[in-house]
C-alpha cells in the first residue's frame, strides 16, 4: 500500500498544479461545502487481511497472504457545520486471499496447507468527517466511524468444512474505521482520494465440526482487517 499512498500524493499535486496552470487561481466550487446534502461515488483498492489470536502454545501457526481487491460505491453526505460532515458510503468491494498453514506433518497431503478466500462485501460505513479550513482549492480532512459488512461468500453455513477444502467465515461482521484525505474542488466537480484503516470488532471463524482440526483447533480468534484506497468524486 505504501506505492499506492505514494501515487495518491503524486495524483493529488498533479491535479492541483493544472488546475493552477489552467488560469484556476481562484476558488472553485465557491458553495459547494454550503449544501445541506449532496452526493457522490467512489472507486479504490483494498487490500484485507486478517489479525489471529492463537490458543495457547500452538502447534503451529498459519500465515495469511492477501491480494489487492476491488471497491465500488455511493456516498451520501450531510453537513452537521461549517468543519463537520456524517456520510454514509454504501459500497460493493472484492477480496481474495489465501491461508496457509505452516505445518505439514499435521497434514495427509500438501494442499491441504492452502486455503483460498474469496469474498464479496457489501459494506456499510457510517462516518462522521472531520474538515479543516479551506485552503485556496484544496481541504484535508480526517474521517472516522463505524461500519458492517456482509460477506456474500463466506460459507458460514455450509455443511462442509476444511475436510471438504472449504474455509469458512462469518458472513456478517462490524468495524471501526478511521483514516484521511484530502479536497480538491475543480471547476465542475470535487475529486477526493483518501487512505483509511479498517479493523474488525468480532471473532469471525467458524471453527470446523472436529474439535481436534489441525486446520481451526489452534485458532482462538481471526479478526479481517483492511486498508482502503479510494478516489470519491462529488
Amino acid at each position: 500500500m505504501k506505492k499506492f499512498f505514494l501515487v495518491l500524493i503524486l495524483l493529488s499535486f498533479f491535479l492541483e498544479n493544472f488546475s493552477q496552470n489552467n488560469g484556476n487561481r481562484f476558488e472553485n466550487l465557491q458553495n459547494f461545502d454550503k449544501q445541506k446534502l449532496h452526493f457522490g461515488y467512489y472507486l479504490g483498492l483494498n487490500v484485507y487481511n486478517s489479525k489471529i489470536d492463537y490458543k495457547n502454545n500452538p502447534i503451529f501457526t498459519t500465515q495469511y497472504q492477501e491480494e489487492i481487491g476491488l471497491n465500488i460505491g455511493l456516498i451520501g453526505d450531510l453537513r452537521l457545520n461549517e468543519y463537520l460532515n456524517l456520510r454514509f458510503e454504501p459500497g460493493l468491494h472484492t477480496s481474495n486471499a489465501s491461508v496457509q498453514f505452516n505445518e505439514r506433518s499435521n497434514f495427509t497431503q500438501n494442499s491441504d496447507t492452502l486455503r483460498s478466500i474469496k469474498s464479496t462485501y457489501i459494506h456499510l460505513p457510517l462516518l462522521l468527517k472531520f474538515s479543516s479550513k479551506r485552503i485556496n482549492n484544496f481541504r484535508p480532512y480526517v474521517i472516522g466511524g463505524i461500519s458492517t459488512s456482509l460477506n456474500l461468500s463466506s460459507n458460514e453455513n455450509s455443511p462442509e468444512d476444511n475436510k471438504n477444502k472449504v474455509f469458512r467465515l462469518k458472513s456478517n461482521t462490524f468495524y471501526y474505521e478511521m483514516g484521511l484525505g484530502i479536497d480538491f474542488y475543480f471547476r465542475y466537480f470535487k475529486f477526493s482520494p483518501s487512505i483509511r484503516g479498517v479493523f474488525s470488532l468480532k471473532n469471525e471463524l467458524v471453527p470446523d465440526e472436529d474439535p481436534n482440526s489441525p486446520w481451526t483447533s489452534h485458532v482462538d480468534k481471526l479478526s479481517t482487517r483492511g486498508v482502503f484506497l479510494n478516489l470519491n468524486f462529488h
